[in-house]
């Protein structure tokens, strides 16, 4: 079991380290060009497949917050020229692209009642993005479908008894321990970010707080958050709760800027 542990670290190395903005040391083996041709790809793909909202008033709505947003975005992403799409959808969502690519379908818009709350929702997207967690994603994808690779033919060279019984308990040893716990930590991640992103573009942070409990309000099935790859409600409000007050003063200069976004259907 050794040599499977050090198969694995090994390929742990293989990727570049990084820093993300809230300072979580991050693996990543793809370019940011890369990941630009694929949101694009991908986005444009989505708008073949779906309605597009033709609502006039309805998407000044949804770009006025997203252009806000993009106004306090680090320079390198700032200057994308971002794409901003309303889709035709009931379900309550919203989704970021690396490309500079933003979706908002407008169930959503029945669940964030005002800009703050919607602000919450697609300053959290754009945290995915702007703290490249496709990227981190499929480096850890790849690595890991490689380690368990590495891991089942080391133990096939070494004739190790029970190897079927072993690699089962290693995939899901890696998904319950590795993959579902990194998704939390990037949905965590990127309510922070978005939250500090809404407030500096002059967005109440208390929209965010309000969001998730309108959010919880729609109940529905929900997983164990140890078998999830979204924190519970609860725990996403606690979380933000507990960084209110940074926002807060993020949100207070952002007034004391003239930043008073008003974007109202």
């Amino acid at each position: 079991m050794k040599r499977v542990v050090a198969c694995m670290v090994a390929t742990l190395l293989i990727a570049g380290c990084k820093t993300s903005p809230t300072g979580r040391t991050q693996y990543m083996m793809y370019s940011e060009q890369k990941m630009n041709e694929l949101g694009v790809a991908g986005f444009e793909q989505i708008k073949n497949e779906q309605q597009i909202e033709a609502d006039v008033k309805t998407n000044q709505y949804v770009k006025c917050i997203a252009n806000a947003l993009i106004e306090q975005l680090p320079n390198q992403n700032s200057k994308q020229n971002w794409e901003v799409v309303v889709f035709r959808d009931d379900s309550a969502n919203a989704f970021a692209l690396p490309g500079g690519k933003i979706g908002v379908h407008t169930g959503l818009l029945k669940v964030a009642k005002d800009q703050h709350q919607l602000a919450a929702v697609m300053g959290h997207e754009v945290g995915h993005v702007i703290a490249q967690h496709a990227n981190e994603r499929m480096t850890q994808n790849g690595l890991l479908q490689a380690g368990l690779q590495l891991s089942n033919t080391v133990m096939e060279m070494n004739n190790v008894q029970s190897r079927n019984t072993i690699m089962q308990g290693l995939g899901l040893g890696a998904q319950v321990g590795l993959t579902l716990p990194f998704g939390r930590s990037h949905e965590s991640e990127a309510d922070v970010i978005g939250l500090n992103l809404m407030a500096k573009a002059g967005f109440k942070p208390i929209g965010a707080v309000e969001l998730w409990q309108n959010m919880e309000k729609l109940g529905g099935d929900r997983p164990m958050e140890f078998l999830s790859t979204h924190p519970s409600p609860d725990n996403r409000i606690e979380k933000l709760n507990s960084k209110i007050a940074e926002a807060n003063s993020l949100y207070k200069a952002a007034q004391q800027k003239g930043l008073h976004p008003q974007c109202r259907i």
